[in-house]
């Protein structure tokens, strides 16, 4: 018996590197991208005003689809959602990378958002199922958080690697060989989920979350007219869930004090987290006339000092320490080092890294945790997209300001909404530490 169940403890571990892979994939792809969009613009003849659909593509199909690929798991199996995830993606990537014109690009790039939405929940609900004793849990999530913290600073450093030594269209490529080794090792070890005896989607649900999600996502990102449609269609589907007897998302999962603090955490700290990408970027490129592999090492404190931390401080800590210790002090040092981003770029990389880190490794923790197995793949929807929003949001945001006050205020607000993030997790989050310690 004892070796039945050394093999099944091998297979989840196993099992935790594809969905780590995966998850790498996903989080790299919001970034990597973006360093090679000079050369995409000059390669497809694309003008400035059209340039930043590269990204708003993938943004509104990701978030938007999100609760919709949550759904989709945990009614018709976490494992198969994965997989056919990661082939979608795969292909996405492929026509991508391809693309004899911009139109093309655009649309495989909303491609690779739609089929990311049924791949982010699925690899974290299969996480949060899979690892329940609390040390095991907090290694899982100290990998699962490392990389959703640190993805995007690594999408710019390979980015920038793959356009300066090979083409802008190999930021595309890269995935296919990612997404066919994390499908084949996902297929052998992961376990299967069935579905319900009768599956069913809410699609009126479907409808207004899908709507509101995208109109909120294009609205922060390009047009701000759209952000007041997103608040009636969401609304509308507040109410639709309070009252249907199958609901899309049942809004106990997000009313639970410890899930709804750790989902405005997650968004607030990523929006603070991607404004200090969008400075840096700036300062690197257009300041400092680095070149695209400059700019990318540019990032490698940031990356490194988000490893350390999860490994280091979070995943050590997580299971004797109430969530709340070690996520509101974390987003206060990401807050200090925010404003020292002007000043000293360096030191604030390294603050900024440490400090998400001991946030996002016990958030998505606790964003999956307690609920009903049969609604994981929800809860692990709703922590990706209060991430995929706060992005949008921070990006949105801190970029009129920069725009309008210049790089140092900026950087102030940036610090204030880490600084919200650390007052939320402080206030709403009151679980206690791991039983057993």
């Amino acid at each position: 018996m004892s070796a039945v169940v050394a093999r099944v403890a091998d297979r989840r571990w196993l099992a935790l590197g594809f969905i780590a892979v995966a998850q790498l994939m996903i989080a790299l792809d919001a970034t990597i991208v973006s360093i090679a969009l000079p050369s995409a613009q000059a390669s497809l003849h694309v003008s400035a005003a059209d340039r930043p659909w590269v990204i708003t593509a993938y943004t509104v199909a990701f978030g938007s689809l999100l609760l919709l690929g949550g759904r989709i798991g945990d009614l018709f199996g976490r494992k198969r959602a994965f997989v056919i995830g990661l082939a979608g993606f795969a292909l996405a990537s492929a026509a991508g990378g391809a693309a004899p014109s911009f139109g093309v690009l655009i649309a495989a790039r909303a491609l690779q958002g739609a089929f990311a939405a049924l791949l982010a929940p699925a690899a974290l609900s299969l996480l949060a199922v899979s690892f329940t004793e609390a040390r095991e849990r907090a290694t899982a999530f100290a990998v699962y958080g490392s990389i959703a913290g640190s993805g995007a600073a690594i999408g710019f450093l390979l980015g920038g690697t793959l356009t300066q030594y090979l083409s802008w269209r190999w930021c595309l490529y890269v995935n296919i060989p990612i997404a066919l080794v994390a499908a084949a090792g996902g297929w052998s070890v992961l376990p299967a989920s069935t579905a319900g005896s009768k599956p069913r989607l809410d699609l009126p649900g479907v409808v207004l979350v899908t709507a509101g999600m995208a109109a909120l996502v294009y609205g922060c990102a390009d047009s701000r007219p759209f952000i007041a449609l997103s608040a009636v269609l969401l609304a509308l589907f507040v109410w639709r869930e309070a009252t249907t007897a199958n609901p899309l998302l049942p809004l106990r999962v997000v009313l639970d004090r410890n899930r709804g603090g750790a989902y405005a955490t997650v968004l607030l700290v990523i929006a603070g987290m991607f404004g200090a990408f969008l400075f840096l970027t700036y300062y690197f490129q257009a300041t400092l006339r680095f070149t695209p592999l400059q700019a990318g090492l540019a990032f490698l404190p940031l990356v490194v000092s988000q490893q350390a931390g999860s490994w280091l401080i979070a995943s050590r800590l997580m299971p004797v320490l109430p969530p709340r210790f070690l996520m509101a002090p974390g987003a206060l040092v990401a807050a200090f080092g925010m404003l020292l981003l002007v000043p000293v770029p360096l030191l604030a990389e390294v603050l900024l890294g440490v400090g998400a880190s001991c946030v996002m490794v016990p958030a998505f923790s606790i964003a999956t945790q307690g609920v009903d197995p049969r609604q994981a793949g929800v809860a692990s929807a709703t922590a990706n997209a209060s991430s995929q929003v706060g992005g949008s949001v921070g990006a949105a945001v801190l970029n009129s300001v920069v725009t309008s006050s210049g790089f140092a205020v900026a950087s102030a607000w940036g610090a204030g909404i880490l600084l919200l993030g650390a007052v939320t997790a402080a206030g709403l989050i009151t679980a206690r530490r791991p039983a057993g310690h």
